[in-house]
């Protein structure tokens, strides 16, 4: 990912409630449309200019080429604001985090996320990397606004489970791992479109804990159509378990690993 400023230049007197809601409307459209990532984005007031550092999955990702409807529409609230559309200059790549995919027409995608991750919750199956979204068609309403949603209720989730201190813990726990949630449907429902759009599988990934034993974790079966989908050896070094059919990936139970 790379690191980078957007400078809101002034063209006429402005009201400061005017440019700060101008400028959060479109740092939501290019969030939604996959084009910066994360949940911060700090902005500062300077002489004459508005200064926001963003993060963004590709060097390129806030290329015009790349806008959707809903940026075009938020540039020009901007402009009715007082401010033109944004300046971009790339600070660097941030060492922390992980490169984008490349690939030109990957061979299949994995929807999965954890809490730590603030990349695309979709990833390539050739590389596993993370892919940028608006290099997809657009999912729902012209952007990728429900995988991101989907996503955040993921990482919340984790969140829970990991920090184990209260008793959502529990019900958070199901929501990741069993079939029938909400949160399950909800991404099912996701991968499929994705999928549709795309002419390309989408496997989703279960998430896996607790277990009676790692030899009783190795004969577990499909929880979709009960078949056999352990792997011999794990898909990327994390997936354990893989059903082509059902199109859905998990892991042996961390407590067995």
């Amino acid at each position: 990912m790379f690191v980078a400023d957007l400078t809101f230049d002034c063209y006429q007197d402005t009201q400061l409630a005017d440019a700060e809601q101008a400028i959060n409307q479109m740092v939501v459209a290019l969030r939604a449309n996959g084009q910066i990532i994360g949940d911060e984005f700090p902005t500062v007031l300077k002489e004459g200019y508005f200064l926001t550092r963003v993060m963004c999955p590709e060097e390129d990702s806030l290329h015009p080429l790349h806008h959707s409807p809903f940026v075009k529409h938020a540039i020009n609230k901007l402009n009715e604001a007082g401010l033109l559309a944004p300046k971009v200059k790339v600070i660097g790549q941030d060492i922390h985090a992980n490169s984008a995919d490349a690939c030109v027409e990957p061979s299949c995608y994995i929807l999965y996320t954890t809490y730590l991750h603030t990349c695309s919750p979709l990833y390539c199956g050739d590389d596993f990397l993370p892919v940028p979204l608006y290099k997809l068609p657009a999912i729902a309403n012209g952007d990728y606004k429900t995988l991101i949603k989907w996503q955040e209720d993921w990482q919340a989730c984790d969140q829970l489970q990991i920090n184990g201190a209260t008793r959502a813990e529990f019900a958070a726990l199901d929501e990741m791992s069993l079939l029938d949630s909400s949160l399950t449907r909800r991404g099912l429902d996701l991968s499929k479109r994705i999928s549709f759009l795309t002419k390309k599988p989408v496997y989703y990934y279960l998430y896996r804990v607790g277990g009676e034993s790692l030899q009783h974790e190795q004969q577990r079966r499909c929880p979709g159509c009960d078949g056999e989908w352990a792997l011999a050896e794990p898909w990327f070094g994390l997936f354990d378990f893989r059903c082509d059919s059902c199109e859905l990936v998990s892991n042996i139970s961390w407590d067995h690993q």
